[in-house]
């Protein structure tokens, strides 16, 4: 250890006041200088943007001295912030593969039609390559461990004193993260995944399904498709649309292109190429400042762009959806082609539908074939 580190440690510690002390504060002064030497101490580059949030992150912990928050608010600050870094660094080793989140019951049994017919949605989509998150528990959440089997399998565990035990699919395995929070597990639910499947259950289901649905229809998560399936012969999603259309719908909670925002599957097969289709030619979106930029498998003509333009323009805050290369702030899939307009930031249900517009045309003669393994 150098001397200034072991300085550094006593200054942290407490052992040894930095001089001058007459600015405290941990935006400046000598408080903000002993930051950016940890930082640097702990690998960090200065000047990159990846430094610069780890050192607002770092500040904020500090300001939280001065505020003087009580332990136990700073023991869920903590423990939260130790949960997200520990699952983003588990689910970072499997970064490429596509994965899609499954919701339903701890309690379906094994014999139960919801749980075959999770077993076979989650074996379809393995085999086209898509791995599965699921809560690590019974029922539905260990069927759809057993369709993609543990090699392809994520879960996401909340620790609770009744119902959840781990299954024995993912029980041991390295992808599995237990969580003391709810919030900190939904947010590794939706961020990690490309699909949500929803099946039969409870209160839990519900609060997820409804909190994938609104993170969507606000645009605070990323567009991506949704089903809603059930064994043969089940009518609980035709109970759930019912009651959107009747109760919702209809006094005017949401709007009509919010149906849009998921789908209904008679069987798993439908489910699966329905989030398959929904990526035929649609790759990933993003905003700079106030522009969407979708990203595309592959370009557009100007006829189909022209067709959205008819179509969409509703969406359009200024201006027109136009073809475009890579803004200066991107910084991925800078090889991917795109269209980009200044959106309302509303009716996003409406957007979902010009995705689906997008995946349904039909690709350039001109164009290269799609990458190998996609539709």
């Amino acid at each position: 250890m150098t001397a200034d580190s072991n300085k550094l440690n006593l200054e942290l510690t407490g052992l040894v006041d930095p001089a001058p002390r007459a600015d405290k504060k941990p935006e400046d002064g000598p408080v903000a200088n002993l930051i950016d030497q940890v930082i640097e101490l702990s690998g960090g580059k200065p000047g990159t943007l990846e430094t610069r949030l780890v050192r607002d992150l770092i500040t904020s912990a500090a300001k939280l001295i001065a505020d003087g928050r009580d332990p136990g608010e700073l023991k869920l600050i903590t423990a939260a912030v130790k949960e997200m870094r520990y699952a983003y660094r588990v689910f970072a080793r499997y970064a490429q593969p596509h994965k899609v989140t499954i919701f339903g019951s701890a309690r379906t049994p094994d014999d139960h039609p919801d749980f075959s017919a999770c077993v076979e949605f989650s074996k379809l989509m393995a085999e086209r390559g898509w791995m599965s998150i699921t809560g690590a528990g019974g029922g539905i959440m260990k069927a759809g461990h057993v369709g993609t089997g543990r090699e392809a399998s994520f879960g996401v565990a909340i620790r609770l004193p009744f119902e959840q035990s781990t299954n024995t699919v993912i029980a041991g395995d390295e992808k599995l993260i237990h969580f003391r929070y709810f919030f900190t597990r939904k947010l590794m639910f939706l961020s990690q995944a490309e699909a949500v499947a929803l099946f039969p259950g409870g209160f839990g289901t519900f609060d997820e399904a409804f909190e994938t649905l609104t993170l969507v229809q606000t645009g605070k998560s990323q567009m991506i498709p949704i089903v809603c399936l059930e064994g043969p012969g089940g009518s609980f999603w035709q109970g759930f649309l019912r009651f959107v259309k009747e109760e919702l719908l209809a006094r005017g909670f949401i709007s009509p292109e919010d149906l849009s925002l998921f789908h209904l599957s008679p069987d798993p097969a439908d489910a699966v190429e329905h989030i398959v289709r929904f990526y035929r030619n649609y790759h990933s979106s993003r905003y700079v400042k106030d522009d969407l930029v979708i990203r595309l498998q592959r370009p557009l003509s100007p006829a189909q762009i022209e067709t959205l333009n008819a179509e969409f323009g509703v969406l359009v805050k200024s201006g027109v959806i136009s073809a475009r290369g890579p803004y200066p702030e991107e910084s991925d899939a800078l090889d991917l082609p795109r269209i980009a307009f200044t959106h309302t930031r509303s009716k996003f249900g409406l957007l979902r539908r010009l995705i689906d517009r997008i995946n349904g045309f039909d690709a350039p003669p001109t164009t290269a074939t799609s990458p190998a393994g996609a539709p």
